[in-house]
């Protein structure tokens, strides 16, 4: 503990020190049970697209005989060629003091292609490339998401943990031994009093 001023103001700070204390206790312990169901929706969320993206990946094995027409096309006219992400859009949200990227939507670039130069499943394979290259994107932005919620989770528990375990009960027991020596020095001041008080009806007789 660190030494204090055994002193009426000392004593008046640490009061309004455990006031302010003991009031900000409970915002940052609502701030921690927020934080944690929040983080759970996140990664329950994330476990879900995490899911759906394996399915959607396994969901190409159907597609492995036409796919392998990819190879008999020129490098410039590869499947591929034609998805190409051009920006990520996100909007930024506040939850529970942490600002946290949101996925709207992945847009890509306009490739026109002559659809006579590929055979019919071409098309629908660029949707599902584009389906694929979303979630990937939506995961990632959920993994951030996850990411900053913990590590501001941590933060708060240490910050409870410090007010709990630390900040108020050291300064109750700073109060109290302010109060025990602010006691004893008044008991002293009447033991002392009643001294001189006697003495000086002793000398007056």
């Amino acid at each position: 503990m660190a030494s204090i001023k055994l002193t009426k103001n000392e004593l008046k700070k640490q009061k309004d020190d455990l006031k302010q204390f003991e009031r900000y206790l409970p915002t940052l312990q609502l701030k921690k049970q927020q934080l944690q169901l929040v983080i759970m929706q996140v990664d329950e969320e994330l476990e879900q697209k995490n899911q759906e993206y394996a399915a959607m990946v396994n969901g190409l094995d159907d597609w492995v005989a036409v796919f392998s027409e990819n190879s008999l096309f020129a490098e410039s006219q590869k499947i591929e060629t034609l998805v190409k992400p051009d920006k990520v859009i996100c909007t930024d949200n506040n939850i529970a003091g942490v600002i946290v990227p949101v996925f709207r939507e992945l847009t890509f670039k306009d490739i026109s292609y002559d659809v006579a130069d590929y055979p019919l499943w071409v098309d629908e394979a660029l949707v599902r490339m584009r389906e694929i290259a979303k979630l990937r994107v939506l995961r990632q932005t959920l993994k951030k998401q996850s990411d900053l919620l913990n590590r501001e989770l941590r933060l708060t528990s240490q910050r409870v943990n410090l007010f709990e375990k630390v900040k108020i009960p050291e300064t109750k027991e700073n109060i109290r031994v302010i109060e025990i020596y602010l006691g004893d020095q008044q008991t002293s001041a009447v033991v002392r009093g009643k001294i001189a008080k006697k003495k000086r009806q002793v000398a007056a007789v």
